[in-house]
């Protein structure tokens, strides 16, 4: 018996992303629909292959450069589509919301995957050497003429 390829969770999304992508394109009006549609749904299969290429590419340094690239193509994905909010090309703002929850909804999974590959946390407790920031705004501060 052999077992099939089940994709990432990150995968299904941007999936799901491209075919309501493909969809709100296909309502917008006649002027926006061969060119920021086209852009907008070029930019989402732009997505969809990076976010592929760091899935499969099993050296380290190559998928955390995929996963860089994704998290700037999403950036990237979202300014398209606030593109065509604001010049009206989408059918309603209910649309436009829609596709923007889904874009956040991929764009949180690619950051997380980004924090896990790239654990340079910058919090107190990554930090063994961490101090804590002096406290100006005590009583002695204050009778001392620190705090006037």
């Amino acid at each position: 018996m052999t077992r099939s390829y089940q994709p990432p969770a990150i995968i299904k999304a941007i999936e799901r992303l491209l075919v309501d992508v493909d969809r709100a394109v296909r309502t917008f009006a006649r002027r926006f629909r061969y060119d920021l549609g086209g852009d907008l749904r070029k930019q989402a299969m732009q997505v969809f292959h990076l976010a592929n290429k760091a899935v499969r590419d099993q050296v380290l340094e190559r998928r955390r450069q995929w996963i860089d690239d994704l998290v700037w193509a999403i950036d990237d994905l979202k300014q398209y589509l606030q593109t065509a909010k604001l010049l009206g090309a989408t059918r309603s703002f209910g649309q436009f919301a829609h596709l923007a929850r889904q874009i956040e909804d991929v764009g949180r999974q690619a950051g997380g995957w980004k924090r896990q590959l790239n654990p340079k946390a910058q919090s107190a407790q990554a930090d063994a050497h961490a101090q804590r920031g002096q406290k100006l705004s005590t009583r002695a501060a204050s009778a001392a003429g620190a705090n006037p």
